[in-house]
């Protein structure tokens, strides 16, 4: 059953900057700080005077760039950068963004973060018109239907288009005038701007990045704008005023990096709070609390601090070892986990474990981390999740689209506490989740500005294409 390392993967992060010096070297360390979003393929474009141009490749960041002689011919004043993990589209260079397109008239580039849930209609229908995509990526479809758009303004074409689109989005599009950029009706995925110290201006998918190359934080997107960035400032613009905030849940448990704050919340504090409250609601007897590296230690941090408990390293991460290392049988898989992960024997031998996780998504790595810490001498293992049960497939930008691949959708929790061999298996709430991330507290977002369909089913928007693909 435990056929693979990595349990979840978010699309990707972008990342854009426009009037700066160096436009290529501080795309590189933003995408850096967002390489946790994707780990499959990384690019660049760059507007030099004009003339866009571009560098993309299969790998990590570091990997596609190891040849500096790739950035360093990136020359120009403005980029767009992105980081790639597939929830559509194959793994291929083809559909490595941004994507470039060379038009007879202009260049364009586009990164996007997201899914979009009517896509494949839409690319039936343009391919029926004569249109030919480069790509098997959903994000291609945007720059078809801007280009399909009889109105004469950049903007009103962007319009237009969105306005045909369906799930979640962030988009970058750079040309040689400007660098715009767009958030769907539900606002799913985080989108933030910044300024340099020269005034220039930032984009990128986590506040991190923005800390990355001294930005300050100016403001969050907010769903349904369209912003325009060029040499005269920034413009905000809408391209929807028909928006249901619905902010993805998952970012604040797992995607995003403990250093970003999203809608103004830090994802530290939020994750932490989630461990309280996860205390509170699911008390054990233990001796030692243990959170799975990395994104669960803030949450089994404050587990330990409710619980009045010590908060031990009782698992190791090797750090050196990418998300995408995969082994084709049982034993090498078994083996690749333990080269990632390792139980620290003199921190659980004789221990009663309370060991804190992020989520269970397919389950792939419960069972191989609570049999390592019984292997190390661990007396009991009670685990514990700092979100609530994940039962539904996302289709707004996570690799999660069929519910038989969730195993709380077809489990129970005693169930999956005999297969985990755990000793006792408990989640947070719904309630407590929503309580630890806050968004309602300052009234600036009702309970419904969270996406919760990951726990109880209750999609913000319309399926679309997906609207059948449940099973």
């Amino acid at each position: 059953m435990f056929n693979e390392v990595s349990s979840l993967n978010e699309e990707c992060g972008v990342f854009g900057v426009w009037g700066a010096e160096n436009a290529n070297y501080l795309t590189y360390l933003g995408l850096h700080s967002l390489q946790h979003r994707g780990q499959e393929g990384a690019g660049i474009v760059t507007n030099d005077n004009g003339k866009l141009l571009s560098y993309r490749n299969l790998g990590l960041l570091s990997q596609v760039f190891e040849d500096k002689n790739n950035l360093y011919s990136l020359t120009g004043n403005s980029a767009i950068g992105h980081v790639r993990y597939s929830t559509a589209g194959e793994n291929r260079i083809e559909n490595v963004q941004p994507l470039l397109f060379d038009f007879t008239d202009e260049q364009y580039a586009l990164a996007h973060n997201g899914n979009l849930t009517n896509s494949i209609t839409l690319k039936k229908e343009l391919e029926a018109n004569g249109h030919i995509f480069k790509s098997s990526s959903d994000s291609e479809v945007l720059m078809h239907l801007i280009k399909l758009s009889k109105k004469t303004e950049l903007v009103e074409k962007v319009k237009e288009a969105l306005n045909k689109i369906q799930g979640g989005f962030a988009y970058l599009l750079l040309n040689k005038d400007s660098m715009m950029v767009a958030l769907d009706s539900n606002g799913f995925r985080p989108l933030s701007i910044g300024r340099l110290e020269n005034g220039s201006y930032v984009v990128a998918s986590e506040t991190c990045a923005l800390d990355a190359v001294n930005a300050k934080f100016v403001r969050d997107v907010l769903p349904g704008e369209l912003i325009t960035i060029n040499d005269q400032g920034m413009k905000i613009d809408h391209w929807t005023k028909n928006i249901k905030p619905a902010f993805c849940s998952m970012e604040f448990v797992y995607f995003a990096r403990a250093d970003s704050n999203l809608l103004g919340i830090n994802v530290h504090s939020a994750r932490k709070r989630m461990g309280i409250n996860l205390a509170k609601e699911q008390p054990v007897e233990g001796d030692i609390v243990v959170g799975v590296p990395n994104s669960s230690l803030s949450a089994a941090s404050g587990y330990a601090e409710e619980s009045k408990l010590p908060y031990e390293m009782g698992l190791i991460k090797n750090q050196y070892m990418g998300r995408e290392f995969i082994q084709p049988t049982q034993e090498l898989r078994e083996k690749s986990v333990r080269q990632k992960l390792a139980a620290v024997k003199g921190v659980v031998e004789g221990k009663r474990v309370i060991l804190v996780d992020d989520s269970i998504v397919r389950g792939t790595t419960c069972g191989y981390i609570v049999s390592m810490l019984r292997d190390a001498g661990a007396k009991e293992v009670h685990l514990r999740i700092a979100s609530p049960q994940f039962k539904y497939p996302c289709f707004f930008g996570i690799d999660i689209q069929k519910k038989s691949e969730l195993i709380a959708s077809h489990k129970s929790i005693e169930e999956m506490r005999q297969i985990f061999d755990a000793d006792s298996l408990e989640f947070l709430s719904e309630e407590g989740l929503v309580d630890a991330i806050g968004l309602n507290k300052d009234g600036s977002l009702p309970d419904s500005g969270l996406d919760l369909s990951y726990f109880n089913g209750q999609y913000p928007a319309y399926l679309y294409d997906y609207a059948e693909k449940d099973s």
